[in-house]
């Protein structure tokens, strides 16, 4: 599923804020902005710029960047952010149609964001990343969760099923495996195999001898692709308070059947390979889970530390497909507090 960037959404409540006199709250579909007073009423619809979201550089969007910003330019890391705004959470940007340039009679729902011309940020690359090898080779799917304010639709669909709610490690996303393509290793960032050498992607497959491994479930008629998280020195800020760098598995792509695997097979596989994973958080028999229970569960420590974990994930214990999602059912809840404390939601 591609994210939505910039999408049109009905305004579904309008509340005031205690001591604002020209800022007011709007609610749509599992967010809220903060907005200026009397420009929506419930009912109405509006463009809806999600979290990370780059609007384009046109003269409707210049009140956002900053007031030293050299003129005529836009800044590097110019983006929306969550931010508290006069005591209220903002969670995004919510313009009316016209302002933003979408065409009235525009649907509820439209993805606007190729025709507003909205980009994503992506957070810097390690300096220690190493050279591009190559493309991302077909080794498994991409990795991007959802978050569950975009697709509300998921909790109702996960609804009584069995699940697991696991940590999300603020790291850097790798992904390692063998490419039938050409038979060779790849060790590869979130979208680029990258070169072997002396680089922090490499330095975590020779470290879980992650070559050898996985070509010996190959040779045993078993082709398998790790997706973890980077974390410790070097990595973000290591909010895990780590001393080494290292991996946290979250998914295992079983590309022989092309699936993923269940999260119990998934943790005996890593077991058996004496390779790390994300800690569960949470699992149950039924979930029941409301938005806002997530939302408040995301907001946790690293354990051992006094650093804000960036969230949580939610996952059926057994892996079926989204309807909302247009494929895999998985989705994180990332933590408020996370990001008001100027965390990258990766």
């Amino acid at each position: 599923m591609q994210r939505k960037l910039a999408s049109v959404q009905r305004v579904l409540e309008v509340h005031a804020i205690e001591g604002a006199d020209f800022v007011e709250l709007a609610k749509i579909n599992g967010w809220q902005c903060v907005v200026k007073k009397g420009r929506f009423r419930a009912g109405d619809l509006g463009v809806y710029f999600e979290i990370d979201a780059i609007p384009p550089d046109a003269p409707a969007y210049r009140f956002l960047w900053a007031k030293d910003s050299p003129e005529g330019t836009r800044p590097a890391r110019y983006r929306i952010r969550s931010m508290r705004l006069r005591g209220s959470l903002s969670q995004g940007l919510l313009l009316p149609l016209a302002e933003a340039g979408v065409p009235d009679g525009t649907p509820d729902g439209t993805d606007v964001t190729e025709r507003l011309g909205v980009g994503k940020y992506e957070q810097p690359v390690p300096t220690n990343m190493g050279d591009v090898r190559g493309a991302f080779p077909p080794i498994a799917p991409k990795t991007d969760e959802e978050r569950v304010q975009s697709a509300p639709e998921v909790l109702g669909e996960l609804a009584g099923r069995p699940y697991v709610i696991t940590l999300k490690c603020d790291g850097t996303s790798a992904t390692f495996g063998w490419n039938p393509l050409d038979e060779t290793f790849h060790a590869c960032g979130r979208n680029w195999s990258i070169l072997e050498g002396d680089n922090l992607y490499w330095r975590m497959a020779r470290k879980y001898d992650l070559p050898g491994k996985l070509a010996g479930l190959a040779a045993a008629g078993r082709r398998i692709t790790l997706q973890a998280e980077i974390v410790g020195p070097g990595v973000q800020k290591n909010r895990l308070g780590l001393s080494t760098p290292e991996l946290r598995v979250f998914s295992v792509w079983d590309a022989t059947r092309a699936r993923y695997l269940d999260d119990s097979a998934m943790r005996d596989l890593c077991a058996s390979l004496d390779v790390p994973v994300v800690p569960v958080v949470e699992a149950g028999e039924a979930f029941a889970h409301s938005l806002e229970h997530l939302l408040a569960l995301a907001e946790r420590k690293y354990p051992g530390t006094s650093n804000e974990a960036e969230g949580i994930v939610i996952r059926p214990r057994v892996e079926m497909r989204s309807a909302a999602l247009g494929g895999r059912l998985s989705f994180k809840a990332i933590s408020n507090r996370f990001l008001l404390k100027g965390g990258d939601d990766d």
